[in-house]
């Protein structure tokens, strides 16, 4: 999340060095950015908690991308864009259905499978 944070404060330019920072494929490609980042993030924190928690990772990106957005208004080089926001919470949407489509607790999963083969590899 640090590395996100930081990501959304830089110059944009110095993550894309291109003339001109509203070439329309740049808007439209920051909102998909800005989308597949909180899915990640929001699968990310789906994979170590259960899904009675989903809803608190939700809320916490929520705030999360609303910090960024509020940080970002007082950034001479960066822009607030409210429909940054809007990306997000489409993201975390999306990221919350897949999550409930069985990634969920992903990471409970790799523990056991790695578990499992210490266990049988220690019996041999």
């Amino acid at each position: 999340m640090l590395a996100v944070f930081i990501f959304a404060l830089v110059p944009m330019a110095w993550l894309l060095p291109i003339e001109t920072t509203m070439d329309t494929r740049l808007v439209h490609g920051d909102k998909f950015l800005h989308g597949f980042t909180f899915a990640f993030l929001t699968m990310w924190f789906a994979g170590q908690y259960d899904r009675g928690s989903y809803w608190k990772i939700g809320t916490g990106l929520i705030g999360f991308g609303m910090l960024i957005e509020i940080v970002q208004h007082f950034v001479p080089s960066r822009t607030s864009d409210w429909f940054d926001l809007t990306a997000d919470v489409v993201g975390i949407i999306i990221g919350v259905g897949i999550a409930l489509a069985g990634i969920g607790g992903w990471a409970a999963k790799v523990e056991d499978r790695l578990l499992g083969r210490r266990k049988r590899a220690g019996a041999d």
